[in-house]
């Protein structure tokens, strides 16, 4: 004979306390009336819910539509600002975003070249060091990079009563150069790896020192491999840079939001500041990376 089930086949029987529902709520919990909305969405026929999503769509298109009529505000007078504002936003803004991108392309490169290196040297331990910081700052978020930069080195320098103050932009450049470095890194190491070893081998046969190796034979032979990925990284970086306006930077974006509210927050200004951002952007950079597809045909290896 199976045992019978308390609760199922017999009376519940337990000593412990039980909380009972509130007299106020007649109907039990679980009810099909609890779930009406659900079947009526489950059963509902497909066109209603497309004239549902529809009425929904309408209502959100026309939400902001009703609050540009309330304020009076109209796309010519945005343009109007925008025009105002546009010497402005080039001279400061985006010239600053330029100089960030110069300075920092040219301090990763210095050092990429040299990691690079450091990761074909003979000494192992050599290499090691220079391909853990590789990897260490090439598979790092910029961001991250740019907070830990900016909160870890001091806003200003005493030398003797002398305070020398570190703005902000040259930290931005220094905490931009690490990722750079690093990726440039890969770019020297690959291009080296790339010579036939029979270059190393004939150097070494008629007496030349790795140095000479090097600096005569090998490095001339991947400077012109090296130009098109180091012009693709410099357009990276360039698009990069409106990222230092997180940390407070004066660069286009920190300023287009600046005119945005000098001009009280307008909700029509947004798309004019930010389109002429991203229009600015893309005439500096789509050359750069049309030129760049050219030196890489230019230069590819021809078997």
């Amino acid at each position: 004979m199976l045992a019978r089930i308390p609760g199922v086949d017999a009376a519940r029987r337990s000593d412990l306390p039980v909380l009972l529902p509130s007299a106020g709520r007649a109907r039990t919990p679980g009810r099909a009336g609890d779930l009406a909305f659900s079947r009526w969405l489950g059963s509902a026929a497909p066109w209603k819910m497309w004239l549902v999503l529809v009425l929904a769509l309408a209502v959100g298109a026309a939400w902001p539509l009703a609050a540009a009529a309330r304020s009076g505000y109209t796309m010519g007078q945005a343009l109007d600002a925008l025009w105002r504002w546009l010497p402005f936003l080039l001279t400061k803004g985006f010239a600053m975003n330029i100089l960030i991108s110069f300075l920092t392309m040219a301090i990763g490169t210095a050092a990429g070249v040299v990691l690079g290196l450091w990761q074909v040297s003979p000494a192992r331990s050599v290499r090691r060091i220079a391909w853990g910081l590789t990897q260490a700052f090439r598979n790092s978020p910029w961001l991250v990079l740019l907070f830990i930069v900016m909160l870890t080195f001091p806003f200003q320098v005493e030398v003797g009563s002398t305070v020398v103050p570190i703005p902000d932009w040259t930290k931005a450049v220094f905490g931009l150069s690490l990722p750079i470095m690093a990726n440039l890194s890969e770019v020297v190491r690959g291009a080296l790896q790339s010579v036939p070893t029979g270059q190393w081998e004939a150097a070494e046969s008629l007496a030349f020192s790795r140095r000479q190796t090097l600096w005569r034979i090998v490095l001339p032979q991947c400077f012109k491999r090296m130009i098109p990925p180091w012009m693709n990284w410099y357009a990276i970086l360039t698009m990069a840079t409106p990222l230092v306006s997180l940390l407070g930077v004066e660069e286009i974006v920190t300023l287009s939001r600046q005119a945005m509210e000098a001009e009280d927050n307008h909700p029509e200004l947004l798309v004019p500041f930010f389109g002429f951002a991203l229009l600015v952007f893309f005439a500096y950079c789509y050359p750069i990376a049309r030129w760049t597809i050219a030196l890489e045909r230019r230069f590819a290896v021809k078997l």
